[in-house]
Parts: structure tokens; sequence; C-alpha cells
């Protein structure tokens, strides 16, 4: 399994009327942390697309506690808790400063050929960064 941590602070732009996060801007969030995820293992988006690889959300689930709030310092955790294969899971817990559990959601990604767009396996470096943690 592997996890990490990445920090966000919520922006006035991120928020509804009533001060809180809206809901759509969660997919985003869940971006931030599997994007910086990879780049604290040594790999980038880029460097996955310049090799041919894309990787296209195919799910993506949600769940509320409480709200995330203008100016909040947020924690995300994402987690790769299985060993990817032509697909790979995120799941995230986004926690405040508090350390209470606000959100918590997961996306299943596929590894998509760039040049065919059909599903692939993924790059073989990729898998070797991930081997120490499976």
């Amino acid at each position: 399994m592997y996890q990490s941590e990445t920090f966000v602070r919520v922006r006035y732009g991120e928020t509804d009327q009533m001060g809180y996060v809206y809901y759509g801007n969660y997919a985003m969030y869940y971006e931030v942390g599997r994007v910086e995820a990879l780049r604290q293992l040594g790999l980038s988006y880029k460097e996955l697309e310049d090799d041919g690889v894309m990787m296209p959300v195919l799910e993506n689930h949600s769940k509320f506690h409480q709200p995330a709030l203008y100016d909040d310092h947020l924690k995300i955790v994402t987690t790769i808790a299985e060993k990817p294969s032509v697909r790979i899971k995120f799941v995230y817990a986004i926690y405040n400063a508090s350390n209470k559990l606000l959100h918590e959601g997961e996306t299943l990604l596929a590894f998509v050929d760039k040049k065919t767009g059909r599903p692939c396996r993924p790059p073989q470096r990729f898998m070797d960064v991930l081997k120490p943690y499976f």
C-alpha cells in the first residue's frame, strides 16, 4: 500500500454562498492528491503522457461528512491500496487543520495508450516505483 499527504488551502472561489466548498471541487482536490502522490514517488502525469500513456477517470465516488470552509487548511491523504493493472484505484481522505475527517472519496482510472485510445498496462517505470509498496 502506498500513501501520501498533500496540503491545500480552500480559496474563496472554491466555495458556495454559504462559505462551504462546492461539492464539484472535491474532484479537483482528488486530482491534486493523486498528481502529488505520483510526484512524491518520482513520477509525473506529464512524463506518463510524454511516454504515451493517459489516465482517464472511469469512476468518481464521494462521501461528505462535514463541509470544508473558506480558508481551511486541508490535508489530502491519497492511498493506492491495490497493485495497479490496467486500472488503478486512488482512495482519498480529506481532513481539516484539527484533523477532523471531512470527506472521503475514490477514483478509478484506466491506463490508456495515447495513440490507439485502447487500455494498456502501466509503464514498467510506474510499476517499478510502486513495487516496494506491494
